[in-house]
């Protein structure tokens, strides 16, 4: 398996892991939404809480130019330090969310 293969295999397997997610204080539900040709993975939720319809991205995850970009990150703990705990390397991890100018002082990838 080639590494973008590896990359695109545990990028799934982590993102997996948000779509069972039970929160007790809303109706809501997360679901994968994976474009293999583009490399885009996304979990979004949806559903009802006390102030009204709940919709947005949770999670985006994009493959470029052989780097993983983590554009968007609703976790508690970071999608980031799952995706090296599962074993992509930190330089190979760019913190898209975070300004260029910031991104040589988070320990990941610049671009």
């Amino acid at each position: 398996m080639d590494k973008l293969e590896k990359y695109r295999q545990i990028i799934r397997d982590v993102l997996g892991q948000y779509i069972n997610i039970y929160y007790a204080n809303a109706d809501i539900e997360n679901q994968a939404a994976f474009d293999y040709e583009t490399d885009q993975y996304l979990i979004v939720s949806f559903g009802w809480g006390k102030q009204g319809r709940i919709h947005g991205c949770l999670i985006h995850i994009s493959i470029t130019n052989g780097k993983v970009w983590v554009q968007r990150d609703g976790t508690e703990d970071g999608i980031a330090n799952e995706l090296v705990q599962a074993g992509i390397p930190k330089e190979d991890i760019v913190l898209g969310f975070h300004e260029p100018d910031v991104r040589p002082y988070t320990g990941f990838a610049v671009a």
